[in-house]
């Protein structure tokens, strides 16, 4: 079953909005992907947590963070070429004694919604808009649940930075949290329940508990309805009933349990893209070799995908959001690193291409066709 979508303009390019430690970019190639134009940097010197373009609206969000002036959300409705602030009520009562630290994910909602938009924060928020990021409130459904004294801080904090709207259900709407979980609202954000069963916690005394998963990322199929996969600090899993269950796919099949990035692709429902990492500790990618792991079957069984890509001294990582696909004929799949390069397939990842090297450390990646 594919996901319906109201836009049938035939696209033309392919964009890769790319976020670093010190700006955001724009990559632009024709729907062949063979010769790439970069704009940029748009906000140099700042990290950007997240850049991407709203399909509704031709948009681009980003959320530029700095030591010295701290979080900011900017958009753009021209390509980048000016920027304007969408902070109004992205912030917390008084009363909550809350200050605003990050934005890491910005998310539109369905065709049918043009002007609602979805925020994710640390520590630990997730903000609303309906007027397209005029204006934001809390969505304090999730924000004020009654686990939150239950939730703890990542390495990165406490942080909202996984959402997904479900294509088929219009109230359906999934919130990754590190260190929570995986909650979803069925009535559009108003109540929330935490839905972690079988996923584990092996830095816990409690190995499965209600809530305290350290979710690193999570995807919804655009093919099937009620799948979803996550990468967790401990694990890989797969949900078959809209996250009521989740399955453990990569023991015994992954050569590690820890990473970060996850992605899926487009066409097919089971096509899933993971990086292992060496471990918690070590936090580069397995034996040094930068690997990507793709399984056809939903988990089932998984192939190494190495071609062109660095197979000694890779001590780097894929971080939680550096990982994309694109929608193109055949699959575009985008992977950047912590030191500094931008690497993508034009076939599902059989073969890989460096795009660049010699950047910031990459934050996050998002593909789109324009």
């Amino acid at each position: 079953m594919a996901r319906k979508t109201t836009r049938t303009a035939k696209p033309k390019e392919v964009h890769l909005y790319v976020g670093t430690r010190k700006g955001a970019f724009l990559f632009r190639s024709d729907l062949k992907r063979k010769n790439w134009k970069i704009e940029g940097p748009f906000f140099a010197g700042s990290e950007v947590t997240t850049i991407s373009r709203d399909p509704r609206s031709g948009d681009i969000w980003a959320a530029p963070w700095s030591a010295w002036f701290g979080p900011d959300l900017q958009v753009s409705s021209d390509r980048g070429k000016t920027w304007r602030k969408a902070m109004e009520g992205l912030s917390f009562a008084p009363e909550r004694k809350l200050n605003l630290t990050r934005v890491w994910r910005v998310l539109p909602d369905r065709d049918s919604r043009p002007n609602t938009l979805w925020c994710g924060t640390d520590p630990g928020a997730l903000f609303r808009s309906d007027d397209r990021g005029k204006h934001w409130h809390e969505v304090a459904g999730l924000t004020q649940h009654p686990t939150r004294d239950k939730w703890n801080p990542g390495a990165a904090g406490m942080m909202v930075h996984a959402l997904a709207v479900d294509p088929w259900k219009p109230y359906r709407i999934y919130a990754g949290i590190s260190a929570a979980g995986c909650f979803r609202s069925d009535d559009d954000g108003k109540h929330w329940q935490p839905l972690n069963q079988g996923v584990r916690t092996d830095f816990m005394p409690n190995k499965f508990p209600e809530v305290g998963q350290c979710l690193h990322s999570m995807a919804i199929s655009p093919m099937q309805p009620d799948l979803l996969f996550q990468q967790n600090h401990c694990g890989v899993y797969r949900s078959k009933d809209a996250g009521a269950t989740w399955e453990d796919i990569g023991e015994g099949k992954l050569p590690s349990r820890f990473g970060f990035a996850i992605a899926l692709d487009p066409h097919e429902p089971g096509t899933v893209y993971t990086v292992p990492e060496d471990s918690a500790e070590k936090r580069y990618v397995f034996g040094a070799k930068l690997t990507v792991y793709r399984s056809r079957n939903g988990g089932g069984k998984w192939e190494k995908l190495t071609h062109g890509l660095p197979q000694k001294n890779a001590y780097t990582q894929v971080l939680r959001h550096a990982m994309t696909t694109d929608a193109a004929d055949k699959t575009g799949v985008y992977v950047g690193t912590t030191s500094g390069e931008i690497f993508y397939s034009r076939n599902g990842g059989d073969k890989w291409e460096l795009m660049q090297s010699s950047f910031p450390s990459v934050v996050s990646l998002h593909a789109a066709l324009v």
